[in-house]
């Protein structure tokens, strides 16, 4: 990192929070006199951490953790599932960990809330709560692109929830011609991240180099530049050729990104023929075609009414809505600016939510307020790059901390590359461990 190095980082964050994704100055002895119901909705990295969390601070009430499905399958790491460098098993979990914790969970649909009457009604009944936390992830927004749809997604799967749509991808890509196109098409901001595009992008030429060396990637991108671009096309570069062009886009041999101004704004798929269309009018047509359509807050946020004109949920310092003060919004769904839509701002958010609730209910002062966002990518298997930032509250506004934090790449060795790769994986056990109990 530029601006701190790592043992300083894991000093600054303390043993539990730099293994994992705990943020600074949470308490870590519970509080005793908490009581009442919490109910978290939705099971993903946010409400899943959320619970735990508050079983371990507030272990005298009760935490009701709904979500539909039996198992959970982590956006983070599942490009390498789409590679070939993982399993679905490998990113899977289920919540017996939390049930044995004492969380009470139930598999069950959401179908609306009641904020008035406190209620969280299910497809077989109602459930009422003290405190309500919402952690529903995205939904997709398809009215901003011609011909977008779910069921385009079965043809130019996205696979930006991981399940059947991380298999669907997986087995287009193995199943690619010799020398056939693979097309990523990623949303403007903002939208989850992970999994990411220009990873995904880097490990397609990882087994593309393996199994289809003659194989292409274009990246059809909406914006004018990306995430962690330097530390993208550096590695990109080094691991696989190519460089940046007097445009601003990127061209190496096999991979070419093209940005917004340029081409690259998508503004209309078809999905029968495996072509998109950009701005200026120009078809693409892709052996595999991986659109990612625009995302929104999940819906149950809409239908309760707690989104803004933009399709996310605008949310205090604390994560109480700014709609209803008894409903907390954590993860993709939350406006939490500057701190992004990633698996590891969810996790540091849930926490401190933990934290909020547990002294709420026992009539303390909740601990002051402070986010860690930590975000590894992979160029290859042996290579890592990472962004770190750590975020506090001043002047009545959530900031990022100057000099805490900084992106892992300009000039270091490979081998400095092959401990991000190592420490990504470390960082993953981490976050599981943190969701699941």
């Amino acid at each position: 990192m530029n601006n701190i190095n790592r043992r300083d980082f894991v000093k600054m964050m303390g043993a539990a929070g730099a293994a994992t994704t705990g943020a600074i100055l949470l308490p870590f002895e519970a509080y005793a006199g908490a009581n009442g119901h919490v109910v978290v909705v939705g099971g993903g990295t946010g409400g899943a951490t959320c619970a735990n969390y508050l079983t371990r601070w507030a272990p005298n009430a009760k935490v009701t953790l709904i979500e539909k499905d039996s198992k959970y399958s982590t956006c983070f790491f599942s490009n390498e599932v789409i590679m070939g460098m993982a399993t679905m098993d490998s990113i899977t979990y289920g919540y017996d960990g939390l049930k044995k914790r004492g969380v009470n969970v139930v598999h069950d649909t959401v179908t609306g809330i009641d904020t008035g009457g406190k209620k969280v009604i299910t497809g077989s009944g109602s459930i009422s709560y003290d405190i309500l936390v919402l952690s529903p992830g995205i939904t997709f927004d398809h009215s901003t692109v011609d011909g977008s749809s779910d069921a385009v997604a079965e043809q130019m799967p996205h696979a930006w929830k991981a399940g059947p749509q991380t298999s669907l991808l997986a087995k287009q890509i193995a199943g690619m011609r010799q020398g056939g196109l693979l097309i990523i098409a990623p949303p403007e901001n903002p939208f989850r991240c992970p999994p990411g595009p220009y990873e995904r992008a880097a490990l397609a030429l990882a087994h593309f180099k393996e199994h289809n060396p003659t194989a292409q990637v274009v990246i059809l991108d909406a914006k004018e530049k990306h995430s962690k671009q330097g530390a993208f096309r550096e590695g990109w570069t080094r691991v696989y050729g190519g460089e940046a062009t007097a445009e601003g886009n990127f061209e190496g041999p096999n991979l070419k990104w093209i940005k917004g101004s340029n081409g690259g704004k998508v503004v209309e798929v078809d999905g029968a023929t495996n072509t998109v269309i950009t701005e200026d009018g120009e078809e693409h047509k892709g052996d595999v075609v991986n659109y990612i359509p625009k995302q929104v807050a999940g819906a149950i946020c809409k239908d309760a009414g707690l989104v803004n004109a933009t399709g996310w949920c605008d949310v205090d310092l604390d994560f109480k809505s700014k709609v209803c003060d008894i409903v907390f919004v954590i993860g993709d769904a939350s406006v939490a600016s500057p701190m992004p839509k990633s698996g590891h701002s969810a996790s540091s958010q849930a926490k401190n939510v933990a934290a909020t609730i547990a002294a709420q209910m026992a009539g303390e002062e909740a601990p002051p307020w402070t986010g860690s966002n930590t975000c590894y990518s992979f160029i290859s298997e042996k290579y890592g790059i990472s962004v770190v930032a750590i975020y506090a509250v001043k002047d009545g506004k959530r900031v990022k901390v100057k000099g805490a934090g900084g992106v892992a790449f300009k000039g270091k060795s490979l081998r400095h590359h092959a401990k991000e790769a190592k420490y990504a994986r470390g960082w993953y056990k981490g976050i599981t461990s943190d969701m699941f109990g």
